[in-house]
């Protein structure tokens, strides 16, 4: 059965249609030959409507729609202008300012594209005006973007916490770890190519430009106080956490900075509508393609096939971040997070690992993939965006998945990289 469903998706994705279509048809291919037929088919519409009903999806669209408000703002923007007042001066200033911006809009927006949009648009013209190299510089913001889907809040981690039953607060603290580990990895390599490549400094902010710039970051910084601070000191659960976000942003961008205006609610209204709309679509009917292939036991028969489930809790890991890696490399990560951590499920369960470990690994993978080729969905906003060629914005890109891989090595091999904050907010 496993083999038409693949070939139905191979099918159907090579004739260009959307995800979920290829997915829908997958599990229908699969419902049919479980009961010799249709006749049973509102067993997989409840399935699908048992998909999208847990609460904490609620928290997905609205911080799809605080990024969007924040990324049309001047959030991102005063956020930037604060990183590169500290740093900018420095030996490769401007791209650890990059990385770092990544990192600090990850934490307001959990979108890896969003991130790409609201750092890329305006630190891009300045990387080559200082000298850097498009391929370099189109590498470095696809990568660091990565850094957004490990930082809370995590859209990503939001649907595995859903799909596992795990808890997402703790998924969010404990991807605070790793998301800073590949920061400095990233900085690193920043500052060696700027001296390799003779990158000169950007001049040196005085300290009356960095207490304005402070100043003026201050309403932005609330996003993940709100979010950090709300979570874990008990105040909102995630969802109503993704809920304040939404209420601050619309405060700060259309009374405090004023930068949109009330014509703007519609455009952003929509662009999260549509968002949303996909989201939970792949969410139904991912939930239903894990349902069909749970109820015919096929993860058992694949992973016994394979002897994962004798390999042992690091060979599991490894395993799990191949397979997502590479799946996430062509196709969207929601999909590849539904589909596949089903899958994994009894391996991770008959192992004893722990799911808040696996979740963060997971997360890492799927952001690893995306912006990995042929068809990382992080290469092709790039190319939307920035209207560069393909081979341009993937030239750069190996070193940047290389240090990536490692930082996924060195949580396997030490998983406190991401538990121990984990382990200091809820043990």
């Amino acid at each position: 059965m496993i083999t038409y469903m693949l070939a139905t998706m191979i099918i159907l994705l090579m004739l260009g249609f959307p995800m979920m279509i290829p997915l829908i048809m997958a599990a229908l291919v699969g419902f049919y030959m479980t009961f010799d037929g249709f006749g049973q088919m509102n067993i997989m519409i409840q399935q699908m409507m048992g998909g999208i009903r847990p609460t904490a999806l609620i928290a997905v669209p609205m911080f799809i729609l605080a990024a969007d408000v924040m990324t049309r703002g001047q959030s991102a923007n005063r956020l930037i202008n604060m990183v590169m007042s500290f740093i900018g001066h420095i030996k490769g200033g401007l791209a650890v300012s990059t990385a770092a911006s990544c990192t600090l809009f990850g934490a307001v927006s959990g979108s890896t594209q969003a991130t790409v949009v609201a750092v890329g648009s305006p630190l891009r013209p300045k990387m080559l005006k200082a000298g850097y190299k498009d391929s370099f510089t189109l590498a470095l913001i696809i990568n660091s973007s990565d850094i957004a889907f490990l930082i809370p809040p995590s859209i990503g981690m939001i649907i595995y916490g859903v799909i596992s039953g795990t808890s997402i607060g703790e998924l969010f603290i404990a991807g605070v770890g790793p998301g800073l580990l590949i920061l400095a990895m990233f900085s690193a390599y920043c500052i060696a190519y700027a001296y390799i490549h003779k990158v000169p400094t950007e001049p040196k902010c005085t300290w009356k430009e960095r207490m304005v710039s402070i100043q003026e970051a201050l309403w932005p910084l609330g996003f993940p106080v709100i979010i950090v601070g709300g979570i874990y000191g008990g105040i909102f659960s995630p969802t109503e956490a993704a809920a304040a976000c939404v209420l601050y942003a619309v405060i700060l961008e259309f009374i405090v900075f004023r930068s949109l205006k009330a014509m703007d609610i519609y455009k952003i209204a929509k662009s999260t509508g549509l968002i949303t709309a996909v989201v939970f679509i792949l969410v139904a009917v991912g939930n239903g393609f894990s349902w069909i292939i749970s109820f015919a036991q096929i993860p058992q028969t694949i992973l016994g096939g394979l002897g994962i489930n004798e390999a042992g809790p690091i060979g599991v890991l490894f395993a799990i971040a191949i397979a997502f890696f590479i799946a996430c490399m062509f196709v969207d990560p929601i999909v590849v997070i539904l589909v596949l951590t089903p899958i994994f499920a009894p391996a991770i369960a008959s192992t004893g690992l722990d799911p808040v470990l696996v979740g963060v690994l997971i997360t890492l993978m799927v952001a690893i993939g995306s912006a990995t080729p042929p068809f990382g969905c992080d290469i092709f906003t790039a190319i939307a965006i920035f209207k560069r060629p393909y081979w341009e914005v993937i030239r750069g890109t190996p070193p940047f998945i290389f240090m990536l891989v490692l930082a996924a090595i060195l949580i396997i091999y030490f998983p406190q990289i991401a538990l121990f904050l984990r382990d200091l907010a809820f043990r």
